[in-house]
């Protein structure tokens, strides 16, 4: 199988009306609003999801270039392979994003801290539950001599379609 063919099951909402200046993770987007509008035929997969503080957005990259193999991202001068990084321009340019849901008005979810462009296409949600999700590390591998520049770091423009 060569290829997988996903339906957009709603559109992300937010503050960025374009990539560059955009925060590059959540964590570095707090208190940044914005709302998920899920489809009306897939409004009934929200049911019970209000009992979550904390959903995982799987996204469509939609407005990145097509990836390369090696790419410098955002936090860094030097390149890394692209798997090794969180840059949107990826070979599937899948994103994903945890964000704090503030709360559920019919199929439009409330959300915070936002690192996401407006318009950008919603593949899943899923519920994140830290037993499940959080991980004692040992390495975060070239990251640890740059993760401290994550407060300041935004898109720049590299990824994007021209």
């Amino acid at each position: 199988m060569k290829e997988v063919t996903y339906r957009f099951i709603g559109v992300i909402h937010s503050p960025f009306k374009e990539p560059k200046g955009v925060p590059i993770q959540p964590s570095a987007a707090r208190g940044v609003k914005g709302t998920v509008e899920v489809f009306p035929e897939y409004s009934l997969g929200l049911k019970d999801i209000e009992g979550f503080s904390h959903i995982i957005l799987i996204y469509h990259f939609h407005l990145a270039k097509p990836g390369k193999l090696l790419v410098r991202p955002y936090m860094d001068e030097e390149e890394h392979g692209v798997f090794a990084t969180r840059a949107p321009g990826r070979p599937n340019p899948i994103g994903l994003s945890i964000v704090r849901l503030i709360g559920v008005e019919g199929n439009v979810l409330h959300i915070e801290d936002v690192d996401i462009v407006d318009g950008t296409p919603l593949l899943d949600i899923k519920p994140y539950v830290p037993e499940f999700d959080m991980r004692e590390v040992e390495r975060i591998g070239w990251l640890e001599r740059n993760v401290h520049k994550l407060p300041e770091a935004r898109d720049d423009g590299r990824f994007v379609k021209e």
